[in-house]
């Protein structure tokens, strides 16, 4: 073959990905899987129910309905229909769009929970990404406090089903704030005040006076007032006090306030300890779609990685795209930053596998038997590996150690001669002979104990 005639080869790509987006190896996309599991079992237990809605909308759909910075953060472009369309930013928002769709379906109140990616291309920092994974719950259809109490108990059996002690859900109710912003003549202002407010944590006391006076037009009296209410400290029921002396005479702060209590109430009753369960007047939630009720929950241990579970009330999202009220509350758990601050605090374990056993293929004549094994292990709900090649003994359990399996079987041609196996506890080091029979039992024995 010619020089001219050889085929060529094809310059290689560099593999990488974008910034703000990455790859999920088995050991982070375990974790990860098993906390999406346990955010499932927990919302089920509730009642909530599972939806899925796509990743692309209309445009017009998502603009105007987070905030200034959310449209700016959007994934937009022209599809091949030339169509204006956006990758969702949260599920809020396609949600509402979903039940103004599908609302005779589905009926009231209608409670839904929805695990899935969502896309906002901010500047990424500790535990988030432009590409993240939100696990909602919501509930449709009511304006109750009792819609507003669960959020609190749902949030909270989250928390703790995920292994967590130490975690508080700090409280607040838009109603209370406007009713101030009200008192203060800054209702027609109060989305870039309570957009402000909601930096504190972030940038101080100061930076958030200034910000309010010169993106609001408030006057710097008037900021300091609101920060005022924002500080008050002391227990729930001093801070409920204190402000009902600040909104007395407002209608709407004095029933955001006797709400707040209702819900304080309500999930004390509901089993939440007391020391879970921060009255914090100093959180607004930055989305311009909350009316009511909103919670922030932070790690005790880790309180600067910011909050794991957010959410409050949003009664008037839906009427852009219906004319029928339908109010609506819930929260999202905040998947990456959890498992960022689950990693820093040593509750993952580095786990390469979803089997517990791997059976090693040690008698190179004998792999039906392995086979069988292993299907017999599997029928009795164990996970279970075959190892492929009949390599030594040694490299197999190395490789077992090194993906974190629990329990290695161990059958060579004496083994099987007496129609037994050795099970090797890969932990202690221990190995203990039992009839093939009888192994799936002994097993999950040693699982269940393990697991105890």
């Amino acid at each position: 073959m010619s020089e001219s005639n050889k085929p060529v080869k094809p310059q290689l790509i560099q593999p990488r990905t974008l910034k703000g987006f990455r790859d999920h190896l088995p050991e982070t996309m375990i974790p990860r899987e098993q906390l999406i599991q346990t955010a499932r079992e927990v919302y089920r237990s509730f009642g909530f129910g599972p939806i899925d809605t796509p990743t692309l909308e209309y445009l017009e759909i998502l603009t105007g309905k987070g905030s200034e910075e959310t449209d700016r953060q959007l994934y937009k472009f022209q599809d091949h229909g030339g169509r204006d369309v956006g990758m969702r930013f949260d599920l809020t928002v396609p949600l509402a769009r979903f039940v103004a769709q599908h609302i005779n379906e589905l009926g009231t109140p209608f409670k839904r929970y929805h695990i899935a990616p969502v896309w906002r291309g901010e500047n990424t920092q500790r535990g988030r990404y432009r590409e993240f994974m939100q696990c909602d719950f919501d509930t449709i259809g009511t304006l109750s406090v009792a819609a507003d109490i669960e959020t609190g108990l749902v949030i909270n059996a989250l928390l703790a089903s995920i292994g967590f002690e130490r975690f508080t859900i700090h409280i607040n109710n838009r109603q209370v704030l406007n009713g101030l912003l009200d008192k203060l003549g800054l209702s027609d202002q109060a989305t870039p005040v309570l957009r402000s407010l909601d930096k504190l944590a972030k940038i101080g006391e100061e930076k958030v006076i200034a910000e309010m006076v010169q993106a609001a037009g408030t006057s710097e009296e008037q900021a300091r007032s609101v920060l005022a209410m924002a500080a008050l400290e002391g227990s729930n029921e001093e801070i409920l006090q204190q402000l009902r002396l600040i909104v007395a005479g407002n209608e709407l702060g004095e029933a955001g306030v006797d709400r707040l209590e209702q819900i304080l109430t309500g999930m004390l009753a509901g089993g939440v300890p007391a020391e879970r369960i921060k009255l914090d007047v100093s959180i607004a939630r930055g989305l311009d779609y909350y009316t009511g009720a909103i919670f922030e929950t932070f790690l005790d241990d880790l309180p600067d990685i910011g909050s794991v579970c957010s959410g409050g009330r949003y009664d008037n999202l839906a009427e852009l795209y219906t004319k029928r009220q339908l109010p609506g509350i819930g929260a999202s758990l905040g998947l990456d930053r959890l498992l960022a601050a689950m990693e820093e605090l040593g509750m993952i374990s580095n786990v390469k596998t979803t089997a517990e056993v791997l059976v090693t293929y040690f008698d190179k004549n004998a792999l039906g038997k392995y086979l069988e094994i292993a299907a017999n292990l599997r029928a009795a709900g164990l996970n279970v590996e075959v190892y492929p090649d009949a390599k030594k003994l040694g490299q197999q359990l190395k490789y077992a150690d090194a993906r974190g399996f629990a329990y290695a079987i161990i059958a060579g041609e004496d083994e099987l001669a007496r129609d037994t196996l050795q099970i090797k506890n890969l932990t202690t080091g221990e190995s203990t002979e039992h009839p093939i029979a009888s192994a799936a039992s002994a097993l999950s024995d040693m699982i269940n104990k393990a697991n105890a």
